[in-house]
């Protein structure tokens, strides 16, 4: 018999995620009669005790066999699970970077479309930066306060112009771009309104705040419908100034009148989304606004009145002659008496004064006297029909000021109209006896940030008209959370609001009554906040509950993704104006459904019932959140949702339909009010 090998495959020895290692042996092999080991011996028959030896051999050899032929089987069973899962993992990221190439290829997008509307934020940044050179020539006395009103009609009314020709601005200097000015012959009648916000706060140089985000909404806006629009801050040290374009000191201190004296004053200009930025820096008065926080200290009276002070004695030095001074809240509501009493007569008598309120809550209650440090006179201002406070007589009332010396007034308010704003409120008095010149405004959104129609952090996008994207984006985001995607399942978000606490016994109530309704829930935080992931993770804990995930931390993929996704969105309130979180809900197709529902009951607590239907003096968002969603908690809208999709579906498509951006009603009554008072 001749020698027999058995040989088997040489098998790669790979590392396994999740099976064991491919089992290592020995190669098989027998014994030769002469001690060789690479293959069976043969052997002849030399009586029993040979055949016994040989088919003790033979029976060892099979035994071998089998056990090699069993080892190689599982072996070969461990590589194929190995192979399996190494072509699972590749298919996977194949999947990934197919996502990743899609983004890329939305993100490409998003920036080709903004390189296209360069253009024009390039001219509103030229035009804006060519007005600050221009005050700057007043100041230093290079030009008069008249030829600098001709020359900022020149910039107004020639933007796209003078962009081409003045695209290097920053290297030319004051005399030979104002050599250049010159040249241009003024033109037509200016269309658009020249606007001046005195203000404490506006985005990004100061990230947070009510006044912070709608200076900067309603201002792009406005100059995005051709207005002219400039800012004067207080240049505090903890602003945020990296997105500031073409920031520089002028060389020139401004004085300014504080407590009997003249100071000098730091300014600084720059160009911030286009629009022109003035901050003031107090030389003698540095700690006023050196300081961590921007409100809270005992002397914000004085910091904000030697502002609004200053503010005033810039404009008028460097002959600014705008529309409008648009005054922000009781830290700016002072110019108002300041302007009327004082500087209306110093070339300013074309200009009128627009306030905005963004709530009652800090007016400004002050001793009369304070009001001479920045030159008003006490004993003709503290009285009953002026800045007296309605409530404790012996003081003022700072906002009060600004609501009487205004010759229009907006309030902020999301749900409420006019007659409610007003109601129950210390100066309630004094706002009816104004009540015609009052306008209530909603806040608006980002459209360039928060639009599902070009958002490219979604999977697919969607609108009022074509809503299948939303289900694409529900369904990515139930496959990245790991929840199941039945079909018949609601998928309900929650936001954690910025800057605020949330009700954590309320959420609970609200988790375990719709366990019973197959009800999925996400919760995102927005910060970094301690507090709030610490809430996230014991709730968390406590519940224990499979249909809700939550994430503690900001991810701003996450975030659109859970808008566009969720069939709900529960808000902490629809009461508060400042809080966008319901206006995003409603762009994004999501119901906008307040925390403070009941949901035991079915009705809604009643400080939010539904108090204006068909007022006139509503507007379109209040009546819209006011039809559909107030009263509704959050087992009537899955109720609803459930059995009757149809007329659900048609309710979303037409909130989605209407302009919630600050290019929409926002800007239709700020424009209406700036037209009233230019024709008083």
């Amino acid at each position: 018999m001749g020698t027999l090998f058995f040989f088997h495959p040489p098998i790669p020895r790979l590392p396994l995620p999740s099976v064991s290692k491919p089992i290592a042996f020995p190669p098989i092999s027998c014994l030769r009669n002469n001690g060789d080991v690479t293959g069976f011996h043969e052997h002849k028959s030399e009586g029993n005790k040979n055949v016994d030896m040989s088919q003790t051999i033979s029976n060892d050899g099979r035994n071998v066999k089998q056990d090699n032929i069993w080892q190689l089987f599982k072996e070969a069973q461990h590589n194929i699970l190995y192979l399996n899962e190494q072509r699972l993992g590749a298919i996977e990221e194949l999947e990934k970077t197919n996502r990743e190439k899609h983004s890329l290829l939305k993100k490409i997008k998003k920036l080709e479309a903004e390189k296209q509307a360069g253009a024009g934020k390039d001219n509103l940044s030229t035009c804006s930066e060519l007005l600050l050179r221009i005050d700057a020539m007043v100041l230093s006395s290079m030009i008069s306060p008249g030829e600098a009103s001709e020359l900022r009609g020149l910039v107004i009314n020639h933007k796209v112009s003078l962009a081409d020709v003045f695209n290097v601005i920053s290297r030319k200097k004051d005399p030979e771009l104002l050599g250049q000015l010159r040249h241009f012959s003024h033109g037509h009648k200016k269309n658009g309104f020249h606007i001046v916000h005195i203000c404490t706060e506006m985005t990004p140089m100061v990230p947070r705040g009510s006044v912070a985000s709608y200076v900067t909404g309603i201002s792009r806006a406005l100059q995005r419908k051709g207005h002219l629009v400039e800012v004067i801050l207080p240049k505090y040290a903890s602003l945020n100034l990296n997105e500031v374009q073409g920031l520089r000191e002028v060389n020139v201190e401004a004085y300014s009148y504080f407590n009997g004296q003249l100071h000098g004053n730091r300014i600084w200009t720059g160009v911030v989304y286009g629009i022109g930025v003035t901050l003031i820096e107090p030389k003698y008065f540095s700690s006023f606004f050196n300081r961590e926080m921007i409100y809270g200290y005992p002397d914000d009276f004085e910091r904000f009145s030697y502002f609004c002070r200053a503010s005033l004695d810039y404009i008028v030095k460097c002959g600014k002659q705008p529309d409008v001074l648009h005054l922000h809240n009781w830290e700016t509501a002072i110019v108002g008496p300041l302007f009327w009493d004082i500087f209306v007569q110093q070339g300013l008598g074309g200009t009128k004064i627009l306030f905005t309120c963004h709530g009652f809550n800090s007016q400004g209650i002050e001793q009369p006297d304070k009001l001479a440090l920045c030159g008003l006179d006490p004993l003709r201002l503290h009285r009953p029909d002026r800045l007296q406070d309605n409530t404790n007589t012996q003081l003022v009332n700072i906002l009060k000021g600004g609501i009487i010396y205004s010759n229009k007034v907006v309030i902020m308010s999301s749900i409420y109209p006019k007659h409610i704003v007003i109601r129950n409120l210390s100066l309630e008095p004094t706002l009816n006896e104004h009540r015609d010149k009052l306008v209530i405004a909603p806040y608006g959104l980002d459209r360039s940030t928060w639009d599902p129609s070009i958002d490219y952090l979604l999977p697919e996008n969607f609108n009022a008209e074509n809503i299948n994207g939303k289900a694409v984006c529900k369904v990515s985001l139930l496959q990245q959370l790991g929840l199941s995607e039945h079909s018949s399942s609601i998928l309900v978000g929650f936001i954690f609001p910025e800057g605020r606490d949330p009700d954590v016994k309320r959420l609970k109530e609200v988790i375990l009554n719709a366990k019973q309704q197959d009800v999925q829930f996400v919760f995102l935080g927005t910060s970094e906040r301690s507090v709030v992931n610490q809430t996230l993770e014991s709730l968390q804990k406590e519940l224990k509950d499979d249909n809700l995930k939550l994430f503690p931390t900001y991810d701003e993929a996450l975030l659109h993704l859970v808008f566009a996704g969720s069939d709900i969105i529960l808000c902490q309130s629809l009461v508060d104006p400042t809080d966008e979180i319901p206006l995003i809900a409603l762009r994004y197709g999501a119901a906008p459904i307040a925390l403070t529902s009941d949901a035991s009951t079915n009705r809604v607590i009643p400080f939010e019932r539904n108090f204006i239907n068909q007022d006139h003096e509503a507007t379109m968002y209040s009546k819209l959140i006011n039809s559909s969603f107030i009263n509704m908690s959050l087992s009537l809208a899955v109720d609803e949702i459930r059995t009757n999709p149809a007329v659900w579906k048609r309710k979303i498509m037409q909130a989605m339909a209407h302009d919630l951006s600050w290019d929409g009603e926002c800007y239709d009554l700020h424009f209406a009010a700036y037209s009233a008072i230019k024709n008083m």
